[in-house]
């Protein structure tokens, strides 16, 4: 006659496999806990359209006019909107 033992089975921090499981999640939860510190102790700083103005007087040999901007402002009108200016459609 045979007896058969089913094997001890141990808590549950001891086997390796389940760190591997928790420890991802957990990782990511620190992570995110970090970014919201980063994000919470350093915020953007605010920029104006006076500040530019005054930026862009400020940099030596630049004589853009608007026209010569506006290229790239109908192309970021464009980006932004999805149409072109002035082009009517039917």
């Amino acid at each position: 006659m045979s007896t058969s033992q089913e094997p001890a089975s141990g808590p549950w921090w001891k086997y390796g496999h389940m760190w591997l499981v928790v420890s991802g999640p957990a990782i990511v939860v620190v992570a995110g806990f970090f970014t919201l510190y980063l994000a919470i102790s350093r915020p953007d700083p605010v920029y104006t359209d006076a500040q530019r103005v005054v930026a862009t007087r400020q940099q030596p040999g630049t004589s853009s006019t608007p026209a010569t901007l506006a290229p790239a402002m109908q192309a970021r009108n464009h980006a932004a909107t999805g149409g072109v200016p002035g082009s009517q459609r039917p």
